[in-house]
């Protein structure tokens, strides 16, 4: 069964972006701005931050949904574009940037086993905050996009990058981004972007298949598994320079913003 909204309590008292829900061992956080497709600001950043950055141990699995009919259109463009004007060599993008780093890395890296439940569209920062979840299951609705390139950025948010060229393969990335097309459901499960499709009536049930049989893993156990599967899969890559993410982001859209050629780039809601 879906969640119901008022089954949520906020993660703190002035949080209005992110809710949370604690199930025994499973922490439910939800992405919590339907009205602008749950697009990512400096504010919901920080509301993430103040739930996966100190960890309860007692958790084993984090959930990460969304509210409303989209999981999360990227970020918020009209804050980027505030930014820019109040300082054009881009330092509230990096500041951002470097939270956005810190919340992937969290989700990615922590001892709980994260679980993205995507329903309709995930795009731009929701992409790679999905991605960076261990385990993802989407709806038959679901879909996919990295527009960044049309918008004159680069693909630089919370290290995404190196972890879809690591899941996916660098040729089936490259066509992705310098196309910018949006995928379906199936495609994301072919490009294990997706590891499960379900009906979206069934998510929850989905979500919970995979919880039950995790929580009940001894924990020592499945802190150093994950940690060991981290590890391995990071020794495949050459590199991994998305440390630098909120730099280069900061420092093209702040060159594209003076560029006559390429505007400025900063329309709209969200990429």
């Amino acid at each position: 069964m879906k969640l119901s909204l008022p089954d949520f309590l906020t993660s703190n008292d002035r949080s209005t972006t992110v809710r949370t829900r604690r199930e025994g061992a499973v922490l439910h956080v939800e992405l919590n701005a339907p009205a602008s497709g749950n697009a990512v600001t400096e504010a919901m950043l920080d509301e993430l931050l103040d739930v996966v950055a100190v960890p309860d141990p007692q958790v084993r699995v984090l959930v990460l949904g969304a509210a409303g009919d989209d999981f999360c259109l990227g970020g918020d463009r009209t804050e980027f574009g505030q930014w820019l004007e109040e300082d054009p060599t881009g330092r509230g993008i990096r500041v951002a940037g470097e939270k956005a780093r810190r919340v992937c890395e969290a989700l990615s890296g922590g001892r709980a086993v994260t679980i993205a439940r995507v329903q309709g569209k995930a795009v731009g920062a929701g992409f790679a905050l999905a991605l960076a979840c261990d385990l993802r299951v989407g709806a038959e609705n679901a879909s996919f996009r990295l527009p960044e390139l049309a918008l004159g950025l680069p693909t630089a948010w919370g290290g995404l990058l190196p972890r879809l060229i690591h899941e996916v393969g660098a040729a089936r990335v490259r066509e992705l981004i310098l196309t910018g097309r949006a995928f379906g459901a199936d495609e994301a499960r072919e490009l294990s972007v997706l590891q499960r499709v379900v009906p979206e009536a069934e998510l929850d049930d989905a979500v919970a298949a995979w919880a039950k049989p995790v929580v009940r893993r001894p924990e020592a156990a499945l802190r150093v598994t994950k940690a060991l599967l981290n590890s391995y899969a990071a020794a495949t890559r050459l590199a991994d320079p998305s440390f630098l993410d909120a730099e280069l982001m900061a420092s093209v859209a702040a060159a594209t913003r003076r560029s006559p050629a390429g505007g400025d780039g900063t329309g709209g809601s969200h990429s």
